[in-house]
Order: structure tokens, then C-alpha cells, then sequence
């Protein structure tokens, strides 16, 4: 087409009729093959950069927490970022829908063999239901906000899987450290001496942080 153009006389009407593509394209490949270009192939329309866009160690990060199997909104108050930036990020990486859980994974189960041993403690955060939902009354665009959160605090003996619970407010440490010396207390009447304590970390910090810690809580509890 350039050719017929440039060598042959053609007009650019009637070389874009001829290959059977648009003037305004015919005149696009005619600028490039002019500056040199003699391939012509077509060129991306994405944008060389895109202002805004989520930094890229900031997208790892996410999609790291998304392998772990951390909701949007959980990666979201983790990094500090908003939910709808998480999940767009998500969406560019293909990781909208959480992993599936691996069910060939062999599983893994211990009992300490004396009480107070090992006992576990965790926090399950909960949003709070103030009032009916969609599934009642059918309406998605009522939506129940600043309801705020409960944190389910659960402490579990190892062995005889005891458990004491408590629904409170947060799980900053003051409050998990309130939480733990009642809940060993209340074991203790139950005649089971804490010996060790594993938590995940993320109470005692208040941080993401999924590495198992020890602690030894002495002769004393």
C-alpha cells in the first residue's frame, strides 16, 4: 500500500480501498513507513506507564497474602490500602477468587500428651450484624455501615481441647494479655496448669504476622 503510494502514484483513498483497511489507518502506516518503519506490525494500545497505577512491590505483596489465603479486605487493612485497590490489583493478577485449598495435603495431627502442655490462642474478627441483610429483605442497595467489628478471642488446651472463649472489642495487646490471664486462670480451676503458649503473633503485635511464636510461661502460669 505504502509503496503503491509512494512509487506508483496511488492516492491514499484508493491504496486504503485496495488493502481493504480505513484512510485514517492507511495514513497511520503511511507516516510510519515514511519515518523509516518497513515492518508495520501493529503496535500495543496499552499505555507506556499509567500515573496511579498500585506499585509493583505493593502488588506482590497483596499477591502474596492472596496465596495465603487472606480475603480483600484483610490484605486491605493489613497493608493499609483500600479495599477497592486490592481487589483491582487481584483482578490484573488473576487472583480474584481465593486459591483452592490443596486436598492433597497430608494431614497433620498431634495431641500433647499432658494437660496444659501446649494450649493455643487465636482472635477470629467479626463484622457486626446490626440488622437484617439481602437475604431477608432482598434489597443489596441497603448496606449496614460503621457497624464496627467483634473480636472472638479462643484459647484451646492442646490436650483435653478445653476451650475458653470471650467476644470482646479489639486485640490490641493489653486486651489479649487481659484475655490470657483469664482465660489460664479459668483453666487452672478446670486443674490444668499452662505450661506453654503458641499464638500466631498477629495478637501480641497486632500486625499480619503469620509465624508461630513459643512462649514459655514459667513455673508460676
Amino acid at each position: 500500500m505504502c509503496e503503491r503510494v509512494e512509487e506508483q502514484g496511488w492516492s491514499l483513498v484508493a491504496a486504503a480501498a485496495a488493502a481493504g483497511i480505513s484512510e485514517r489507518r492507511a495514513g497511520e502506516w503511511l507516516a510510519r513507513w515514511r519515518a523509516g518503519d518497513r515492518e508495520l506490525e501493529d503496535r500495543s494500545s496499552m499505555a507506556h506507564s499509567i500515573p496511579g497505577r498500585t506499585p509493583a512491590d505493593v502488588g506482590e505483596a497483596i499477591c502474596a497474602l492472596r496465596e495465603l489465603r487472606f480475603s480483600g479486605v484483610r490484605i486491605a487493612e493489613a497493608l493499609g490500602m483500600s479495599e477497592r485497590t486490592v481487589r483491582a490489583v487481584l483482578a490484573r493478577h488473576g487472583m480474584s477468587k481465593l486459591p483452592p485449598l490443596d486436598a492433597h495435603e497430608p494431614k497433620n495431627r498431634y495431641e500433647r500428651p499432658m494437660p496444659g502442655e501446649l494450649v493455643h490462642i487465636d482472635v477470629k474478627k467479626l463484622g457486626r450484624i446490626e440488622r437484617e441483610g439481602h437475604r431477608i429483605h432482598g434489597d443489596r442497595t441497603k448496606r449496614s455501615r460503621g457497624a464496627g467489628w467483634e473480636f472472638v478471642h479462643v484459647c484451646v488446651d492442646d490436650c483435653r481441647r478445653l476451650a475458653y472463649v470471650e467476644v470482646l472489642d479489639d486485640e490490641r495487646a493489653d486486651i489479649v494479655g487481659g484475655f490470657l490471664e483469664r482465660a489460664v486462670a479459668w483453666l487452672g480451676d478446670h486443674g490444668i496448669h499452662v505450661q506453654r503458649l503458641m499464638t500466631d503473633g498477629c495478637m501480641s503485635s497486632g500486625a499480619g504476622c503469620s509465624r508461630l511464636r513459643w512462649f514459655g510461661l514459667g513455673a508460676g502460669g
